[in-house]
């Protein structure tokens, strides 16, 4: 049986991980959070899911290359030196980072990816994300991780295409971009919805989650997977082999 340990025990998600983990085949290892002994968890555990902090993404990296402990990393709001430490990390463990482990999410990002190249740059495409008000980053990582989606499809990325909120004379809409905007408020465990706008007409995707148990319950199914995986950076969409 897969054991389980959980670095950010005692933050949202955290918990709900641990509340979810009798519904699956696999066992706790234990929780470490903040000034505590992340090292033995980690010589204790098959699997390592971080829900912390960014600015602790490099001591759990650190650890879990140490003991050779497969890593999920749901941390968001990371920045291009993370990523790039995740990638040098991955020569040596199995890391699996997503901006959101909802199964829903993953193959939403899926449909996304699929619409943006088949409408083309004549349509244009817009995420709006809400999150609960004490939310610490923004735009979220899933709509970090949808619009990468839809940037793939039209062949480039979305640090080239991104137009991050919008104020003041903007001017005419840029071809091709895809802008994002986010809200905050209440206790809202994330919204995303992603629109295409053509000529005369609009497809709208999006995805609701209605309770943080959808996220626990993806993390576990997704940590037990990357346990028997070879050293390598993967995705959720591998772990439903889209």
């Amino acid at each position: 049986m897969v054991r389980i340990g959980i670095l950010g025990s005692a933050g949202r998600m955290g918990r709900a991980i641990a509340a979810a983990i009798p519904e699956h085949d696999v066992a706790l290892a234990g929780g470490a959070d903040a000034g505590e002994d992340a090292r033995a968890l980690a010589e204790t555990a098959d699997v390592l899911v971080d829900f912390t902090i960014a600015k602790a993404l490099a001591a759990n990296l650190a650890i879990a290359r140490e003991t050779r402990t497969p890593i999920l990393i749901g941390t968001t709001g990371l920045t291009p030196t993370d990523h790039a430490a995740i990638d040098d990390a991955a020569h040596e463990i199995a890391v699996l980072q997503t901006g959101n482990t909802s199964l829903g999410v993953t193959l939403l990002a899926r449909l996304v990816r699929e619409a943006a190249a088949i409408l083309g740059p004549a349509w244009d495409i817009e995420i709006v994300e809400m999150h609960h008000r004490a939310k610490l980053d923004a735009p979220s990582g899933t709509a970090q991780l949808l619009g990468a989606a839809a940037a793939e499809g039209r062949g480039s990325s979305l640090g080239e295409l991104a137009v991050i909120g919008r104020a003041g004379l903007t001017g005419d809409r840029a071809e091709g971009t895809i802008g994002i905007a986010s809200l905050r408020g209440g206790s809202v465990a994330g919204d995303h919805q992603v629109i295409f706008a053509g000529p005369g007409e609009r497809i709208e995707l999006g995805h609701r989650a209605e309770d943080r148990s959808i996220f626990a319950h993806g993390a576990i199914t997704a940590a037990r997977w990357l346990a028997a995986q070879p050293p390598g950076r993967y995705t959720m969409a591998q772990v439903l082999g889209l």
